[in-house]
């Protein structure tokens, strides 16, 4: 009978005295960053033992999408990443009603647009199949490109935020579709041009520098950046981070890996 009475009083105690020391702290060198395979997580892979000297656990996550990486920071099960362009970000915020916010540019990768069926932009056929990405982002990023290049013309080529409904001629009237950008080198062979990102373009096999009809210049504004949320933009193994993503091992690694289809952006 006293056991059973005291049973209840001694595990609120317990309870109490759980509350009172906090609830079993987290590994507080861990740092989780999401990101796509090529080339951030690759360029994550060489900054993991630098971090490790600094007392930093680097655990990346790889996703073959745009969107995961970001709703999974938002909802913290992740706490930063690190695939995406300012363009892209400020989309994202603006659609999801988010504040994720950029921590240091890294890298930029010209975009650019691939065919297996002709060898040149004017050999584009009357009324081809073009598949470009469907995100906001990157489906201006696409049509900017092509009036650059000659093929279309936008009413204002300066316009980040550029869609279809901007192009004022067009003509060899290009049929446009728009895909997910992870699809896009996987419909190829079946198209007669693909606007695509670089990271997808490397995962697939190609050679930017070698394979793209046309290509961004190397001022391109669209610099991938080290992503955060505002509450922990400042935390110590974010900035760590930031700064061995700006040093000279990664612009080393870039440089010699990629060779010009990745640009270092510091």
């Amino acid at each position: 009978m006293k056991t059973s009475l005291f049973r209840p009083l001694l595990v609120a105690a317990a309870a109490l005295a759980l509350s009172a020391c906090g609830k079993p702290a987290a590994d507080e060198s861990r740092l989780v960053v999401a990101a796509t395979a090529v080339p951030h997580a690759e360029i994550l892979e060489v900054v993991k033992p630098i971090l490790e000297k600094e007392g930093v656990k680097l655990d990346v996550r790889v996703f073959n999408d745009y969107v995961q990486p970001n709703d999974q920071l938002v909802q913290k099960q992740v706490d930063a990443n690190y695939f995406q362009t300012e363009p892209y970000l400020d989309a994202y915020n603006r659609d999801r009603k988010t504040g994720l916010v950029t921590v240091v540019g890294v890298h930029i990768e010209p975009f650019g647009a691939y065919s297996r069926r002709v060898k040149s932009l004017a050999e584009l056929p009357d009324g081809a199949d073009v598949v470009i990405p469907n995100d906001p982002s990157n489906n201006s990023r696409a049509l900017i490109l092509l009036d650059k290049a000659g093929v279309i013309k936008l009413k204002d080529p300066t316009n980040a935020l550029s869609t279809q409904r901007d192009i004022v001629d067009n003509p060899k009237q290009l049929k446009f579709r728009e895909l997910d950008s992870a699809m896009l080198p996987r419909v190829l062979d079946q198209v007669d041009l693909a606007l695509i990102n670089t990271n997808y373009a490397l995962d697939a096999g190609l050679d930017p520098t070698r394979d793209a009809l046309a290509i961004e210049s190397k001022d391109s504004p669209y610099v991938n950046f080290l992503v955060a949320r505002p509450d922990n933009r400042d935390d110590a193994r974010v900035q760590k981070l930031a700064r061995a993503l700006t040093g000279p091992e990664v612009k080393a690694f870039i440089e010699q890996k990629y060779k010009g289809a990745v640009l270092p952006a510091f």
